[in-house]
């Protein structure tokens, strides 16, 4: 876990969380085992150091969503959502993509 912390340029801490919220995908052999990461090129793409314009902070999209916290999280981790974690500036955190409107919805 340490290791992937370095790589990935977070903290232990911040990467338990992610793993805690289903963020980032890892394993365990036993209960009480140490966490297995496998880095991939798709983990790498969730720290970025900017989002594209239309990607909100996790608060507007709680509130676009009309949902908690925890579900977006959970459809984040179903790839029914797709989100990034931004890692530089004043305003750090996860930047969601919301899904596009569909005409003739109310």
């Amino acid at each position: 876990m340490a290791e992937a912390a370095r790589q990935l340029g977070i903290s232990n801490v911040t990467l338990h969380r992610w793993i805690n919220d289903g963020f980032v995908p890892a394993e365990q052999l036993t209960p009480g085992a140490p966490w297995r990461i496998r880095l991939t090129d798709q983990i790498r793409a969730l720290l970025a150091d900017s989002a594209p314009p239309d990607w909100v902070p996790m608060q507007v999209a709680t509130r676009a969503l009309g949902v908690s916290r925890q579900t977006v999280l959970q459809r984040v981790k179903r790839g029914d959502l797709r989100a990034v974690h931004i890692r530089t500036g004043r305003r750090k955190g996860l930047r969601i993509e919301l899904p596009a409107l569909q005409d003739g919805l109310f």
